[in-house]
């Protein structure tokens, strides 16, 4: 946030209060009776005539995200190759057909009889996805296949060679390289073997194009070539150099007629194309889909057939008829076991090509002619448009406002149905979910509810589309179906609910008890008490040492992973300060319930696990909770935020630890989740947001706002400006690139803590008991001038609204039927006094009326019921 000058900012501030937050306040105040000078400094103008409040009420809507209908067409074309006519018709459907197209390649030419290669690795062999075994061996480079290819097995490490030799000398006047997207040689060079001796003939560098053809200075006359590798383009899977083909001749490729359009934020959906009509030779259509153009290539950046083995070698394929069709993408084989296609796709960027895979010959050909009308989507999550918000939320920092919306949209985004085509391919299809409303862990990537990724996503669906909450019952409560006989849930239906993870039955328990206390059904509390006790009283016991703390390796654990598959062992503070959290969380299910001997015995042990965490886990040295007693020193992001959030910390040591992260793990770009690299390489500067939203929260509690703003700005304001812009991403690495390359995944449900952080902490308004039948409001604004918010809640909308003045603060709340609640209003109680039209409340020395006293430093009113109040709080000195 660019800051200005203290004149420019109060010019700034009454402007903004003048066409926002003011009437909204004067409204409230007039609808109770009071006089609307009681709230309005003396400089603001009157009240607008009627009809401006909902105007100004309508002002978030600007900032909503999502689609206006299922029917997404792309705002602009990006990029063109080759043989391409009006590409811009594709923007305008209806009108002429953008034209692809390419000639009839000659035949590649061919190494004579009795030519053999070897190399210097092969990766082993495996089974394809139709049952057949494969190999990659590099004899495949020379075979004349280019759907089959060499690899080498030793990935990252180089040089990588490949040596052809003939069977007698041939004169040669350069050779062509075609690669496999997925190891295309970026550095290498050509020699051939002359007289015994070899000799450099070509040196390439820089190379990015998946045939490259080779030209020899002068033709050479040999019986051996050898082809050394010194770079390839990475994977997420690591460097491998694979080598379709080889051809005796440098072969210039013909350009592979492409148009790219860009929907301009990513989406999900099926895609869809509307061919006018086509050459009679089944021209093929190769579709790539980004969430970035850093990655968009002649490939998808990911296909869930990445994960599958994929028959469609990271893109969807489709074979125009003649006469022409209106396709839409969707998953499965259109000719037999060829020409395959993946459906549903999350990205931003789309890329259409005319070509196609040499395995899909013939019923697909790499040439001929197409002709589109048009380009859409069929968005297929939760379409998130104003009509359908029942809480929304706006302030005076225009940043703050596109980070909240970005975060409700990238949830809407992984708002889906869970259906068995469209879900992570590695044994995650469950038909105890099938059909289902879900939250999936992302857009485009792990299409399956992980419940680590609820506790934060669905607390985002809770303040944004509470009327969707059956997507996180759904989940939890299948989740609980699959309990394993000793208490252990599985984290999601992936692997056939086996994943071994060793934290994520802890969010379990906790997004059972944020369900309900959204929610307010206390019917799925009592379905699931034996689930909570089986997990609370069996399970983590038998984790759990002589001092009372969770360790990992106990109960034969030591292969067991966690959010990001760290190699943690033995005593952890973050799977501690987690335990602690979900004890609590138990014990207040078990209240609701009138289980009084549970809650009391998960309340024991919380308070023996946090003494434990302080008195075994605390780095006096460093002034923070150390990740683990095993292994080298380090302190990480989530133990820490955690020991504050859960109250481990007391106030001295909640104000050492986040000093330290702030002093070691700030970036740019956030706040990394480690404070060094001994735990792996870069872990220092590798953020994430889901574990960032719990250290904002902790800045948030410990009356930091400034910070925890400043956090905010930095790590939403970084995904917000790069590519694709407004969705969260999965986890940002060093200077601020996506930390796992183009599998990150871009649109993340549970790197949307932005959401309820602003809701609950900066808004100030949250529930305290199941169903908002009891709640509290107590913003802090930080440089915040104002803001305005409704919570949903099952009894009615919680209207909140507050403008941050020089002198005073004023709030203004509308409070649903057969709720209760309290407002705290932030400052010094001494510093300042409070009333309610002209009844002082508190005269900075005593409270005047009653329900109101001093909680922890602040003016709180307590016990107030369903209407409209309003207050001014007055600062002296």
């Amino acid at each position: 946030m660019t800051s200005i000058g203290t004149s420019e900012k109060d010019i700034s501030r009454r402007t903004m209060m003048a066409r926002a937050g003011t009437v909204g306040l004067t409204a409230a105040l007039a609808s109770t009776g009071l006089p609307a000078a009681a709230a309005l400094p003396a400089e603001e103008p009157a009240a607008p005539a009627a009809g401006a409040p909902a105007r100004r009420a309508d002002r978030w809507h600007r900032y909503v995200q999502a689609p206006s209908s299922r029917n997404v067409p792309p705002v602009r074309i990006v990029a063109t190759s080759g043989d391409v006519a009006n590409a811009e018709a594709l923007l305008a459907p209806g009108g002429a057909a953008t034209i692809l197209r390419r000639p009839r390649p000659a035949a590649a030419p061919r190494w004579p009889e009795g030519t053999t290669a070897e190399a210097s690795s092969s990766h082993a062999g495996n089974n394809g996805n139709d049952g057949r075994p494969r190999t990659y061996d590099a004899a495949n480079a020379i075979d004349g296949d280019p759907d089959t290819f060499w690899n080498d097995d030793t990935p990252g490490e180089f040089p990588d060679t490949l040596t052809i030799a003939l069977p007698q000398p041939t004169q040669l006047p350069g050779i062509t390289v075609v690669s496999n997207s997925d190891g295309v040689p970026t550095a290498f060079t050509v020699e051939v073997r002359r007289d015994g001796v070899w000799q450099t003939a070509a040196t390439v560098v820089d190379n990015d194009v998946i045939q490259r053809a080779v030209p020899f200075a002068e033709p050479v006359t040999t019986d051996r070539v050898r082809i050394t590798v010194t770079s390839v383009q990475d994977t997420p899977r690591g460097a491998f150099t694979r080598i379709n083909e080889v051809w005796p001749a440098p072969v210039d490729p013909i350009a592979v007629p492409s148009v790219t359009v860009d929907f301009g934020k990513v989406v999900v959906g099926y895609p869809r194309i509307r061919f006018t009509s086509a050459s009679d030779n089944s021209p093929g259509v190769r579709v790539a889909f980004s969430e970035t153009r850093q990655f968009l290539t002649d490939r998808s950046d990911f296909t869930r057939s990445d994960q599958a083995g994929g028959a469609g070698q990271g893109t969807d394929q489709f074979a125009v008829p003649a006469s022409g069709a209106d396709w839409t993408d969707r998953k499965g084989f259109q000719a037999g076991d060829k020409v395959f296609a993946d459906g549903l796709h999350g990205f931003r960027y789309l890329r259409i090509a005319l070509d196609a895979l040499p395995s899909d010959a013939p019923a697909a050909q790499p040439w001929g002619e197409a002709e589109i009308d048009s380009v859409s989507l069929q968005f297929s999550a939760y379409l998130g448009t104003p009509s359908t918000y029942r809480g929304w939320f706006l302030c005076s920092d225009e940043e703050l406002n596109r980070y909240w919306y970005g975060a409700s949209y990238t949830n809407e985004l992984v708002t889906d149905t869970f259906r068995q085509d469209d879900v992570d391919p590695r044994g995650a299809w469950s038909a105890t979910l099938e059909g289902k409303l879900v939250l999936h862990d992302g857009a485009k990537r792990d299409r399956d509810p992980y419940v680590g990724d609820l506790a934060v996503s669905a607390r985002t669906l809770y303040l944004t589309h509470d009327d969707t909450a059956e997507a996180v019952r759904n989940v939890l409560a299948d989740l609980a179906a699959h309990q394993r006989a000793d208490g252990w849930i599985p984290p999601a239906s992936i692997s056939d609910y086996t994943l071994p993870l060793f934290d994520y039955p802890l969010y379990w328990v906790t997004c059972s008890w944020d369900y309900v206390l959204y929610t307010g059904d206390s019917a799925y509390a009592a379905q699931h008490h034996s689930n909570l006790i089986k997990v609370l009283d069996s399970w983590y016991p038998g984790v759990t040492d002589d001092a009372g703390l969770l360790s990992k390796g106990l109960g034969g654990t030591g292969g067991y992973g966690d959010y990001a598959f760290l190699g943690r062992t033995g005593q952890v503070t973050y799977y501690n300060a987690l335990y602690v959290q979900a004890l609590r969380a138990g014990a207040r299910l078990a209240r609701l319930l009138g289980r009084g001997g549970d809650a009391e015995r998960w309340n024991a042990r919380a308070d023996k696990v946090s003494q434990a965490v302080n008195a075994l886990l605390w780095d006096k040295a460093a002034g923070a909770y150390l990740d683990s007693t095993t292994g080298p020193v380090r302190h990480a992001q989530d133990g820490n935020a955690l020991a504050v959030v859960t109250g481990i910390a007391d106030g001295d040591r909640a104000a050492s630890a986040l000093a330290h992260l702030d002093a070691t793990t700030r970036r740019p770009y956030g706040n990394a989740f480690m404070d060094n690299d001994t735990l792996f390489e870069q872990a220092s500067q590798r953020v994430y947001a889901f574990t960032s939203y719990p250290e904002i929260e902790a800045r948030f509690m410990a009356d930091r706002a400034g910070s925890a703003l400043d956090q905010i700005r930095r790590t939403y304001g970084w995904m917000d400006k790069h590519d694709p812009g407004i969705t969260h991403w999965e986890g940002i690495g060093p200077d601020g690139s996506l930390y796992e390359g183009a599998y990150t995944s871009m649109a993340h449900g549970w790197s949307t803590g932005v959401l309820p952080a602003l809701t609950h902490h900066l808004l100030g308004a949250r529930p305290t008991s199941p169903g908002y039948a009891t709640w509290e409001i107590r913003p802090q604004p930080g440089d915040v001038d104002w803001a305005m918010g409704q919570l949903p809640t099952p009894r009615g909308p919680l209207h909140v609204e507050w403008e941050n003045a020089d002198h005073a603060f004023r709030l203004a709340v509308q409070v649903p039927e057969h709720t209760r609640g309290s407002v705290s209003f932030p400052g010094e109680a001494n510093q300042q006094s409070v009333r309610a039209g002209r009844q002082t409340l508190w005269d900075g020395r005593r409270a005047t009326a009653r329900g109101v006293q001093v909680t922890d430093g602040a003016v709180t009113v307590s016990d107030l019921g369903p209407g409209s109040h309003t207050f001014v709080c007055e600062r002296h000195g």
